[in-house]
């Protein structure tokens, strides 16, 4: 069975920046897996951030945060980055890792929260004006 671990969220000025690690744990069966990172603001739905499948080099973002985040993945350490650079007040969220096991590229890259099967248990970002 998978885990994940977020960690490095924390309390930031806005203009400044986070990194985001996700730990993966247990075995990946699948060679068609998808990892992505959400993000959930208290009385907000929850809302893909960014995803990226296990075979492609392409990694897909909400529009609100296209040219300020960045994700990626080291395989040999089996953990997930969320980069984020120039945060926002409106980015203050806890942020959580997610996993589907074994998905297509389209259902990954889709970022809908019922595409993504295994979850992390969070960590809090917190942006200040």
């Amino acid at each position: 069975q998978v885990q994940l671990v977020e960690s490095g969220g924390g309390s930031v000025q806005a203009g400044g920046s986070l990194r985001l690690s996700c730990a993966a744990s247990g075995y990946f069966y699948s060679s068609y897996y998808c990892m992505a990172w959400f993000r959930q603001a208290p009385g907000k739905e929850r809302e893909g951030v960014a995803a990226i499948y296990s075979l492609s080099d392409i990694t897909h973002y909400a529009d609100s945060v296209k040219g300020r985040f960045t994700a990626s993945r080291n395989n040999t350490k089996n953990t997930f980055y969320l980069q984020m650079n120039s945060l926002k007040p409106e980015d203050t969220s806890m942020y959580y890792c997610a996993a589907n096991l074994e998905t297509d590229y389209r259902t990954c890259i889709s970022l809908r929260p019922d595409a993504l099967s295994v979850w992390g248990q969070g960590t809090l970002v917190t942006v200040s004006s």
